[in-house]
């Protein structure tokens, strides 16, 4: 099973969730599916997503897509996320 880790800072954690939340039909359609979403002890607006991925190339495209981008910065995420794929 892969795996992807997404770490990100955001402007406001609620009124990113709401974004994130309304973004769910194009993580699944990816094949994404959510095992944790956690957030900073020291900052809540530090956001850190685990997600198991069952199609490694949807998850890649959905990753460097356009959509994903224009969400994130519709959402309020500070700066370029770190994304990694992991097995």
């Amino acid at each position: 099973m892969t795996h992807v880790l997404v770490n990100h800072k955001v402007a406001d954690f609620t009124k990113w969730k709401p974004v994130y939340d309304a973004h769910s039909g194009a993580r699944q359609a990816a094949g994404l599916t959510e095992e944790h979403l956690l957030r900073g002890v020291d900052d809540a607006n530090q956001v850190v997503l685990l997600f198991a991925a069952n199609d490694l190339k949807k998850a890649q495209a959905f990753v460097a897509s356009s959509d994903l981008r224009e969400t994130m910065q519709r959402a309020g995420v500070i700066g370029k996320p770190d994304i990694h794929f992991l097995n």
